[in-house]
């Protein structure tokens, strides 16, 4: 491939309309050139090329519409609002506005011909438009359709769609077709068999500016040839950044760790189960990774139960004996004081110390705890986000382990490496019970070598579930009555649509207040977010212990907890949750031999993702499917969290769509980061420019 030309940097300041203000909102967005801009991909479009007659107009959909305005009146109901009457000769419909001024309606005036724009709402007495655009007629001067399609933007506040359209323009005006390298060669384009190797230039703006001819319904799907071309070529940058980080690692160096079978020995003679072939091929692996003096870094994937904690604490083991210290971070409290229990428990016998670090610590305690980890007086390390804070200092740190990956980012894991601070790195081992999706997996975790435990400890028994309306709340009721009865446990767990912790722990406090008044010879737990940690603490103690029957809580249950006993659990408004949430939730129940269930109780009416949701939660188990299922409902943003390498959103690539691509993907990728990187940091710093965060590009 021939050497760059150096590309054409237009800043944002020389163009109309970019201020400060508006530029440090564009920086935001990772857009700091006039390039950057043109790489500001449309999410949808409309047609506003032809005016349509009012008569031909549908319910839901969008169009244009001319006609001369026949009454204009304010009317008060549930909300004050202005009505416009418009007709064209073919039909009549209404104008609403719920916000309006008095200059507004002082220029709409009978007689008046107006052009708007909007969707179409069928109501009782007609069809209306709700706040469309809108533009009056002057007499003799006729209003031009557009020329193009109109691309809607993905959006920030303080930036609307028609300055988006300037800006995009203005961008197109300062730039030409040499301002825009072709980054990927025609052999690279071949591997997935486009043959429209059309100029960059003329792609963007195919995209910003479709003519009305294009095959709407092929662009909408994202499947036009030039659409598929600027996939795949975002799907190539994705890649390349997450091989870098790969690459870094790599040639960082790490304590080679020697496998000294003593502690391992002594723990697994005490445990009470064996292991299974799966826990030992992955551990064999994590073993040979360590025994290399460069870094470990391991993505371990495991359905829900299958036993990731064992193996990550028998890894642990292999550095506690050489003298080095182990951290093991999980995204909430609960988690941490979950795994708190269970290593005390097992490391007990092994005299290993064992202690945690969290946020709400009183100030005397958090003080000893962070003088033990100085000292290396704790050996194992379990906390949350606590154990990245710049006052924490470890001693000898060799082993780091995330667990629930998928709620942290790139930085934290990095920020928490960079605690040891000799010429050493520590060896990383990073878990998940969402299962990955192959494309996701070999996209988004290339810098990850990954292991999968694909089988199930031997006894487990499958989880029923069965999906109830909230009509047969009683009965579901009656039905936790009975489960406590036969000396079993229950979860019941509550979820909000809104994104408040404050207002999930109000329901969930009420919720347990009815409950508790319902079955008064049932002891009612509580436990959610806002509780502090000695509270919490408590009552998942009395929940362990049996005490507690009927457990009233958050989502902050979703992972780590293990009651065997608890053999029914109740999730109020499933609808509201992903798939793989919901897997994760269920898992809680079917830990041990007794036959459990899992009551969905939903809202009527739920919605076509709601009942699709509901529906293959009730025919799987198997949590790589959900998880599959997951990335193709709800996208690759809402399966990976939101932190992934500050770029988890695409702006044109859909891994589920684009699957196809991943192989072709592969080759691209892995020939251009080892032989062409000046192309691989152009590509980062066009589609991933917030990756240059976590990388050196």
């Amino acid at each position: 491939m021939p050497p760059l030309t150096p590309t054409k940097m237009v800043s944002l300041s020389t163009l109309k309309g970019i201020g400060p203000a508006i530029a440090n909102k564009l920086n935001a967005l990772g857009i700091s050139s006039a390039m950057d801009l043109l790489f500001h991909l449309p999410l949808r479009y409309q047609d506003r090329t032809k005016v349509q007659p009012i008569g031909s107009i549908r319910n839901g959909y969008s169009a244009v519409i001319e006609g001369e305005i026949r009454a204009c009146d304010i009317v008060f109901g549930k909300r004050r609002s202005l009505l416009c009457k418009i007709q064209d000769g073919t039909g009549v419909m209404t104008l609403r506005f719920f916000h309006f001024s008095a200059a507004q309606k002082k220029g709409l005036v009978p007689g008046q011909m107006i052009r708007c724009y909007g969707e179409v709402s069928l109501v009782r007495g007609g069809i209306e438009l709700i706040h469309p655009e809108y533009q009056l007629i002057i007499p003799g001067q006729p209003l031009p359709t557009a020329e193009y399609l109109t691309a809607v933007y993905p959006s920030t506040d303080g930036i609307s769609q028609v300055r988006w359209r300037n800006y995009i323009k203005a961008a197109f005006d300062a730039l030409d077709e040499n301002s825009i390298p072709n980054l990927l060669s025609d052999k690279h384009l071949s591997l997935f068999d486009n043959k429209n190797f059309t100029d960059l230039y003329s792609t963007l703006k195919l995209l910003h500016f479709p003519p009305p001819t294009i095959d709407l319904e092929l662009f909408s799907e994202g499947m036009h040839p030039l659409q598929r071309r600027l996939a795949f070529e975002e799907l190539v940058a994705q890649r390349i950044s997450h091989l870098i980080l790969r690459k870094d690692s790599l040639q960082e160096s790490a304590i080679a760790i020697s496998d000294n079978s003593h502690l391992e020995q002594q723990f697994l003679s005490v445990l009470p189960f064996e292991l299974t072939s799966a826990q030992k091929r992955v551990l064999a692996e994590i073993k040979s990774d360590i025994a290399r003096p460069s870094p470990m870094l391991r993505l371990l994937q495991g359905d829900v139960g299958s036993g990731k904690t064992i193996v990550a604490a028998l890894a642990a083991l292999q550095f506690i004996q050489q003298g080095q210290q182990v951290v093991l971070m999980a995204p909430t409290e609960i988690l941490a004081e979950q795994h708190l229990s269970t290593f005390k428990e097992w490391f007990n016998t092994l005299s290993i110390s064992v202690n945690l670090l969290v946020s709400k610590l009183p100030a005397a305690e958090k003080r000893q705890r962070l003088a033990d980890i100085a000292s290396g007086q704790t050996q194992l390390v379990i906390g949350t986000h606590a154990l990245i804070q710049d006052q924490v200092v470890y001693h000898d740190l060799g082993f780091i382990i995330i667990d629930e990956q998928h709620r942290f980012g790139v930085e934290q894991r990095r920020t928490l490496k960079n605690k040891r601070d000799d010429i050493h790195s520590v060896h990383q081992l990073v878990m998940t019970a969402t299962p990955i999706p192959r494309t996701l997996a070999m996209t988004f975790y290339a810098d990850l070598d990954y292991s999968v435990i694909d089988e199930l400890p031997p006894g487990r028994t499958p989880i029923e579930t069965v999906a109830l309306s909230n009509d047969k709340r009683l009965e579901v009721i009656e039905r936790v009555s009975n489960a406590c009865q036969q000396g079993r446990q229950v979860y019941w767990i509550c979820t909000l649509i809104e994104d408040s912790e404050t207002l999930q722990c109000q329901a969930a406090e009420t919720t347990a207040s009815e409950l508790a008044a319902l079955l008064p010879d049932v002891n009612v737990g509580l436990v959610h977010g806002r509780l502090k940690s000695p509270q919490k603490q408590a009552v998942m103690s009395h929940f362990n212990d049996g005490d507690i029957q009927l457990l009233v809580a958050t989502t902050v249950v979703e992972v780590g907890v293990n009651v065997p006993n608890a053999s029914l659990m109740i999730i109020e408004n499933p609808e509201r949750l992903g798939l793989s949430q919901l897997h994760q939730l269920r898992g809680r129940v079917g830990r041990g031999s007794i036959k459990s269930h899992c009551v969905l109780l939903y809202q009527k009416p739920l919605s076509k993702n709601g009942k699709q949701r509901i529906e293959i939660m009730r025919m799987t188990n198997d949590g790589f499917k959900l998880a599959e299922k997951d990335l193709q409902m709800r996208g690759p943003g809402q399966v990976l969290g939101t932190q992934q390498s500050g770029a988890a959103i695409f702006r044109i690539a859909d891994l589920e769509r684009d699957a196809d691509m991943i192989d072709a993907v592969v080759q691209a990728s892995n020939a251009i980061s080892n032989s062409s990187p000046d192309v691989a940091n152009a590509l980062i710093k066009r589609w991933c420019p917030l990756a240059t965060n976590y990388i050196d590009v």
